[in-house]
């Protein structure tokens, strides 16, 4: 609980009111007043209005006047950085899944040839995906694997990191990737299966995934911009 120490108070009860806000509150839920937080906690109103100020200027917390304060809705915040669906929604504290929508083996299309280096009768594995976070969904994903790296891929339990897969069964380990981000709006069928409205926002993923120099992945991605959001730390070059 609270006590006196070289932490001040209302950092202590900020920390204790976002593990609940994590752990207990669904988004939408309705905080405790502030008496009752006073009592609870047994600090000052003072205490307990500046806890409250630094929530809800960081976005864990929103007020609606005249309603009260409640738990925000938070989209998923990912750095980027080099990891599969699985483990970027682990790292965030959601639980992830996926439904596999297709499993194809076949030439692919000219874009991908030319991204995985292939020569123009080489087969790979299509794999479309959904995947979703505490079962709300996230993304689609529409992959590419080279048949001769990943030989029986579509054999294999596909709901799980195909990440992990290609690293335990192929020892194809992905060590770096080229990707680009851009925007784009929701047709029908990524609006049916993220559950947006049509034209709605979408961030727009382009990928080509090395093990070592061996291009192994390309896929396309387009994730809900209400439920995802990529962070990044820039630098100055000079």
């Amino acid at each position: 609980m609270i006590s006196d120490g070289p932490v001040p108070k209302h950092e202590q009860l900020r920390s204790l009111l976002e593990k609940r806000c994590a752990a207990e509150l669904a988004p939408g839920s309705a905080l405790p007043s502030e008496r009752h937080l006073c009592d609870e906690y047994g600090v000052s109103r003072i205490t307990v209005r500046e806890a409250l100020r630094q929530l809800v200027a960081d976005g864990t917390l929103v007020r609606i006047r005249g309603k009260g304060t409640f738990v925000a809705d938070h989209p998923a915040r990912s750095r980027l950085h080099l990891a599969s669906f699985h483990e970027d929604m682990r790292r965030l504290g959601r639980v992830p899944s996926t439904t596999v929508l297709l499993t194809e083996l076949r030439v692919p299309p000219p874009s991908t040839i030319s991204a995985l280096g292939l020569r123009a009768a080489d087969r790979a594995f299509h794999i479309k995906r959904l995947r979703l976070a505490d079962g709300v969904p996230i993304s689609v994903d529409d992959a590419w694997y080279p048949e001769y790296v990943a030989p029986g891929l579509a054999e294999h339990e596909l709901t799980q990191s195909i990440y992990q897969l290609l690293r335990a069964e192929y020892e194809r380990a992905i060590d770096h990737a080229e990707q680009s981000i851009g925007a784009t709006a929701a047709d029908g069928e990524l609006a049916s299966l993220l559950e947006v409205p049509a034209g709605a926002p979408l961030l727009a993923f382009d990928r080509v995934a090395f093990s070592g120099t061996v291009r192994v992945e390309h896929c396309y991605s387009w994730y809900r911009s209400d439920r995802y959001q990529v962070q990044m730390t820039v630098t100055d070059p000079g």
